[in-house]
């Protein structure tokens, strides 16, 4: 049975894996689809980097009350900064986007150490 700190690392995963997917497949469906020439559309997808920012800062919150070391708490509110901060940015430069990538992959490293340390502390 999944407890809440587990449900949030799981939720925290989810959304940065689908914020991966969702910046990646953004450019290609600019570029290849009318689908998102309309302009309610593009900018109603576009600021899907918003949900993504609220939904990890949620499953961070969650997740870090409950996290058994102090460096995981760490790293995911350190991810999360680098997160919201590099989308906010990312039209400025490129980097950011780059940023955002990585930050992404490390809240889901983070979030799967804090279910691996909750696994052992309950055993």
């Amino acid at each position: 049975m999944a407890t809440s700190y587990s449900k949030a690392d799981y939720i925290g995963i989810t959304g940065s894996v689908l914020c991966i997917i969702h910046c990646l497949i953004t450019p290609v469906l600019l570029i290849s689809t009318t689908l998102l020439s309309d302009r309610t559309v593009r900018v109603g997808f576009l600021s899907l980097d918003y949900v993504f920012i609220l939904v990890n800062i949620v499953a961070v919150f969650f997740a870090s009350r409950q996290a058994s070391q102090p460096l995981i708490r760490l790293g995911l509110w350190s991810f999360l900064a680098l997160f919201a901060g590099a989308l906010l940015l990312e039209d400025l430069n490129e980097t950011f986007e780059y940023l955002a990538y990585g930050a992404s992959a490390g809240l889901i490293v983070m979030h799967f150490l804090n279910l691996r340390s909750h696994r052992h502390t309950a055993h």
